[in-house]
Parts: structure tokens; C-alpha cells; sequence
């Protein structure tokens, strides 16, 4: 048997196929991004902004070569997008507003990703809400079947519905 001493170091890549990596670069991401959700949720502006400041953080340093061909086009396609709603999400602390409509665009990059490599290990939810944008509904991702709304945030926290289960 052998074991580690406190000198030796364990390099995740070393210790994980290809596919695992990937799941843990996307992991980092899904985190930020739910982290930014609930915020939102909770009507935190300057929460959402540093939550978003990690999402952006995670994207830029998603290592792609974990990643099939196609699915390193997805991410391709998405990355600088989704990166620029969470600066903007970032950079407008204090204007909820604002961020809720840069959320909506990065919640559809974050469906694509998560479609695209199904690198999450976990059960996660499209959620759907009718009324945000004067009623023409927007979708979010979630840990959890319980809505928690992070465009209608408190005003009315649990208006919404399941979609999509993605596993």
C-alpha cells in the first residue's frame, strides 16, 4: 500500500480520466453559476455581482481539453458570451434590474453546456418562469426541484415550474 506524505502532490488530472476532469471544470462553473441563481433569489445585488465575478472566473479558466470536439465547439460558442453577462453582472452591483436581465442569456448558456457535456454528476432542474419580462417567461438552472425564483426574487420566490430534469 502506498500512501501520501505531506511533501507529495496529487495532480487531479494525473488521478481522474479525461471525462472526470471535464465534469470538475464544469462543476466550477455549474457552482458559481447556482450561487449567482440564489442570490438573485434573494434579492442580493452585490452577492449576485461577486457570484458572477466567479462564473466568469470559472470560464475563463475551463481547461477544454477534457472535452470531446464537439463539445469544445459548444463551449467555444458560449464562452465569450457567457462571460460577458457575468461582467455585466458583475460590474452593476446595486442594479437588480439589470442583472436579472443578463442572468436570463446566461442561464441559456449554462443549459447549453450542461446539455453538451452532461458533466455534472447531479440531478439539476430547468425551471421556467411565465412572468418574468412582462410575461414572456424566462428559464434557470437548480439544484433542487424547489423553485426559488431569481428573476421575481422575493416579491414572489416560489413562482415558477419544473421543465426539464437533467441528469
Amino acid at each position: 500500500q502506498s500512501s501520501l506524505s505531506t511533501n507529495d502532490t496529487v495532480n487531479l488530472s494525473d488521478t481522474m480520466d479525461n471525462s472526470q476532469a471535464g465534469n470538475e471544470s464544469v462543476n466550477l462553473i455549474l457552482a458559481s453559476y447556482l450561487n449567482l441563481k440564489d442570490a438573485l433569489a434573494k434579492d442580493d445585488s452585490e452577492m449576485a455581482a461577486s457570484s458572477a465575478k466567479e462564473v466568469e472566473t470559472a470560464l475563463t479558466s475551463f481547461d477544454k481539453n477534457s472535452l470531446t470536439a464537439e463539445q469544445a465547439k459548444v463551449f467555444d460558442d458560449i464562452q465569450s458570451d457567457a462571460k460577458e453577462h457575468a461582467e455585466h453582472i458583475s460590474s452593476n452591483g446595486g442594479n437588480i434590474k439589470h442583472q436579472r436581465e443578463h442572468f436570463e442569456s446566461l442561464s441559456t448558456d449554462m443549459y447549453d453546456l450542461i446539455k453538451s457535456t452532461g458533466a455534472t454528476g447531479k440531478t439539476l432542474y430547468v425551471d421556467h418562469c411565465p412572468m418574468y419580462n412582462n410575461n414572456k417567461g424566462a428559464n434557470w438552472i437548480s439544484q433542487t426541484k424547489d423553485i426559488s425564483n431569481p428573476y421575481l426574487g422575493k416579491a414572489m420566490p416560489d413562482c415558477g415550474v419544473v421543465k426539464e430534469e437533467l441528469k
